[in-house]
């Protein structure tokens, strides 16, 4: 094997992008794409020059020339589908949040384990080449001892999504928005979250549509994250230590991030530049897969659920606040 071949399940609209990154590796090749409706997959194979088109995501995992399952349902749909992949004998990148529950995601990485598949969570953010030159300023001196994280995430319109006001179809601002900090703060910080606590506003009997989220790391450092879809707020996460800030405008995509000194003068710029924010991860998986490994040493399991059981934690505390 000389290249990955990947099946696509879904049309979402994640996955143009994810297939732009995968084209701007060498080692990864888009092979056939399902939908519920073959009409919907044909259509958009035909557009996105995908060479097979199922209607059925069944008939796509019995295909026997894919070798990798990249899903992008809605947020319930993940780990049925992830598990039916497993099962047919695929790799799985899964995207975000990786399922609804831990237990969920614990049944997911035991069957990879057992049957000797790669399995991941889809977290760009962590493979940007930004990313890597945060981590390398947060583990130095540059900013002192650090103190404190603030971020935001902020989209006044999420219409496009049309459940994302079912909580039982995974939506709500934590499902979509909170697992970007939750492994990118890990990641960064080569640190856990040992603490969490979170209020949130809820719909009656539905998603949440903003929530504040308190999170404490193993290194003492304390975050707040302000997840929202009433206002469009600048979408920034802000690192605070004795010595001076890290800004950097949407992590999760980021090129550039701007260093304070405590006084609020520009001290520098980082910048790392790329085509498209899928394609160092897609290159990682890639990588990952043709080398025999069944796991990343960067976006591990264990980071996917420590989110997880924030993730869950603070929706059954919401869940039971309001019962």
């Amino acid at each position: 094997m000389t290249k990955v071949k990947y099946g696509i399940v879904s049309t979402a609209q994640v996955v143009p992008r994810f297939i732009s990154g995968l084209r701007l590796t060498d080692n990864g090749e888009v092979v056939a794409v399902s939908s519920r409706s073959l009409a919907a997959a044909q259509e958009f194979a035909a557009a996105h020059q995908i060479a097979r088109a199922y209607g059925s995501h069944d008939d796509l995992y019995a295909d026997p020339e894919l070798d990798v399952i990249y899903i992008a349902t809605y947020n319930k749909g993940h780990f049925p589908e992830a598990k039916k992949a497993l099962l047919a004998g695929k790799h799985v990148l899964l995207e975000k949040p990786f399922t609804l529950t831990v237990a969920e995601a614990e049944e997911l990485f035991a069957l990879a384990e057992a049957r000797q598949l790669f399995l991941m969570e889809a977290q760009k953010s962590v493979f940007l080449p930004l990313t890597q030159l945060v981590k390398e300023v947060v583990n130095s001196d540059e900013l002192g001892d650090i103190l404190a994280v603030d971020s935001v995430t902020a989209y006044a319109s999420i219409d496009h999504i049309s459940w994302f006001h079912d909580l039982d179809a995974g939506g709500g601002t934590v499902h979509f928005m909170l697992p970007y900090a939750l492994s990118y703060l890990q990641y960064i910080f080569d640190a856990k979250i040992i603490s969490f606590s979170g209020i949130a506003d809820q719909l009656a009997g539905g998603a949440d549509t903003q929530a504040k989220v308190l999170l404490k790391l193993d290194n003492g450092v304390l975050v707040t994250v302000f997840l929202t879809t009433k206002v469009a707020l600048d979408k920034v996460m802000t690192i605070q230590g004795t010595k001076g800030q890290l800004i950097i405008p949407e992590f999760w995509r980021a090129k550039t991030a701007t260093i304070l000194f405590a006084n609020g003068e520009v001290k520098r710029l980082l910048h790392a530049d790329f085509e498209s924010d899928f394609a160092a991860e897609a290159e990682h998986v890639n990588t990952l897969i043709l080398s025999g490994k069944t796991a990343s040493p960067v976006m591990t399991a264990e980071m996917t659920l420590a989110g997880l059981k924030i993730i869950e934690g603070l929706y059954q505390s919401w869940q039971g606040k309001t019962s």
